[in-house]
């Protein structure tokens, strides 16, 4: 029995001109965001913004949600506010942090749809 291999590229070159130049100009839109999704792929990062998404919490709150020190914490939160994803309130003696915009939490929150709805394994990040 031969197995016939599906090509999953054209067969021959050709290319649609107008679609090319009108996407080209539009796909310019997208710099600058290769570094927010940098950023977000860090599984650390990932669980504090995932975490600030919920509620505003000091650095020793982030530091024991994700099981690291406060200056682990500290640095991946300095991270995110650089990135411009998180900002900083000091009360008193605390710095509190919270996410910079709710953009971010729709990121996230889309990103665990398709997650789920693709059928991820059981026990894996997206499970509540």
């Amino acid at each position: 029995m031969t197995h016939r291999v599906e090509k999953d590229v054209c067969e021959e070159y050709c290319f649609n001109e107008e679609k090319v130049q009108r996407l080209r100009q539009e796909v310019e839109r997208t710099a600058g965001l290769a570094d927010i999704f940098k950023a977000l792929a860090d599984d650390t990062r990932l669980k504090i913004v995932y975490a600030l998404a919920r509620e505003e919490l000091c650095v020793c709150d982030v530091a024991n949600i994700i099981g690291a020190t406060v200056a682990v914490a500290s640095h991946h939160l300095r991270f995110l506010r650089a990135m411009g994803l998180a900002r900083y309130r000091r009360e008193g003696k605390r710095a509190y942090y919270s996410l910079d915009d709710q953009c971010v939490a729709t990121i996230i929150g889309v990103a665990l749809e398709h997650y789920r709805h693709r059928g991820a394994p059981a026990g894996n990040a997206g499970t509540e």
